[in-house]
């Protein structure tokens, strides 16, 4: 029976976050979920196309269009070719449907919104394995989420930290 789950994975394309979308793949993804892909960009990368979707970041692309290079230039992503490749060969073994969800501002406060604005039912999220020094000035996103977000989060280590 399909469980038709909304689960948000937070995706800045660095390792962590590639480790974060294979175990949710791997581990959580079932048939009739929805994946919904979040990449959150500075404020400062806005530019006149964009700053329509400021406050409610851009409008949901399937996975289809998220591999289009245009589109993702209109966007001001790069396109990563391994990521793609995760999602096209996930999405068609697990049977999920998968869309893309941009917005713009603090990653940490952008995720929640997006977890209440999504109505995701869980979130996962890469973990950078910050030293405690750098935890305490720079702050950690997955902390804040998993503080703030009204719903289960999903912290995946790093490979190197395992």
């Amino acid at each position: 029976m399909p469980k038709d789950r909304k689960i948000g994975i937070a995706m800045d394309f660095s390792e962590s976050s590639k480790d974060a979308l294979k175990w949710a793949l791997e581990n959580l993804a079932d048939k009739g979920d929805t994946l919904y892909i979040i990449h959150t960009l500075p404020t400062s990368e806005v530019d006149s196309h964009n700053s329509a979707w400021l406050k409610s970041g851009s409008p949901l692309i399937p996975l289809v269009e998220f591999r289009e290079p245009e589109i993702m230039e209109k966007y001001g992503v790069k396109i990563d070719i391994p990521v793609l490749d995760m999602l096209d060969t996930g999405s068609r073994q697990k049977e999920v449907h998968v869309v893309t969800k941009l917005y713009w501002g603090d990653a940490r406060e952008t995720l929640v919104d997006a977890v209440e604005d999504l109505k995701l039912d869980s979130i996962v999220m890469g973990s950078r394995g910050l030293s405690a020094l750098r935890r305490i000035i720079m702050g950690s996103v997955s902390s804040f989420v998993i503080q703030h977000a009204p719903c289960p989060v999903t912290v995946v280590k790093d490979n190197d930290s395992r």
